[in-house]
């Protein structure tokens, strides 16, 4: 059973209508529809967004607003829920073809499709931020990863990235500092990646064959560990950074638990 939430700053009947309509293409698929009509301030936001979670739905929508639909992107990015624009990118298409004079409103369109936009500039951010490029700029980003080699770092950080958030990661290399950047990166930032040595040394065998054999030490389990130890000492110097145990989990269910914990840090700084 698949729960799509229809909200609307109106009465959702349009969104509603739609859906039923793209849905009758869908003839064995078994949805639960339930219309959230009148949403008009950001508390009804997070409202609807949570009980999404709640059940592993995703939502609609056909907000009119910028404002609230740039919110209900934002919340639902949050709670890992995904948002349907309805609206948005016909309201930034027809200011685009109708403009009288488009030079004039340069960014009005950008306005309208922010949540577009926003999906471009985290990949973009991803890119450039991945494996320890530009840690002086790592104070820009919504998430910042840490660990080993193939601790799934890069693969988290473009799988976030599509969803919108800012994400960098940085390596940890035996005996090699992390740059000192981190270290000032404020609570709820920063997020530290932890495996098994025996299935790190099996992914790393993957590797080092790919690669002719040509990677030394790396895939070999006593090397692994002791870069695993020395990753732990590092992550001991900040108590308020989550470690997360990635062994045979999906990237899916790793990104859930880093954003669960995004989450409490978000709620903990509003209380």
């Amino acid at each position: 059973m698949h729960h799509i939430f229809v909200v609307s700053d109106g009465t959702g009947g349009t969104a509603d209508q739609l859906l039923r309509a793209a849905l009758a293409q869908f003839v064995e698929t078994e949805v639960n529809i339930q219309r959230r009509g009148g949403v008009l301030i950001e508390e009804q936001v997070v409202e609807v967004v949570e009980e999404a979670a709640r059940v592993k739905g995703f939502i609609v929508h056909t907000m009119v607003s910028t404002d609230m639909r740039s919110a209900l992107s934002d919340i639902g990015r949050l709670h890992d829920v995904q948002t349907i624009d309805l609206m948005g990118p016909l309201l930034a298409q027809l200011t685009f073809q109708l403009s009288d004079e488009p030079s004039e409103k340069p960014g009005l369109f950008r306005k309208l499709n922010k949540e577009y936009f926003k999906r471009i500039e985290a990949m973009e951010f991803a890119f450039r931020h991945d494996d320890g490029q530009r840690s002086n700029e790592l104070v820009n980003a919504d998430i910042v990863l840490l660990g080993v080699s193939r601790t799934f770092k890069t693969p988290l950080s473009i799988y976030l990235a599509f969803k919108g958030w800012l994400v960098g990661n940085v390596p940890i290399i035996s005996d090699i500092l992390p740059p000192p950047a981190i270290y000032d990166l404020p609570s709820g930032k920063v997020f530290c990646l932890s495996t098994e040595a025996n299935q790190l040394a099996i992914l790393r065998r993957a590797r080092d064959t790919y690669l002719g054999g040509a990677t030394g030490t790396y895939a070999d389990v006593d090397y692994i560990r002791k870069e695993l130890t020395y990753a732990r000492s590092i992550f001991r110097k900040r108590r308020d950074w989550p470690v997360i145990e990635v062994t045979k989990k999906p990237i899916e269910e790793i990104a859930s638990e880093i954003l669960l914990r995004k989450r409490r840090f978000v709620s903990a700084e509003k209380e």
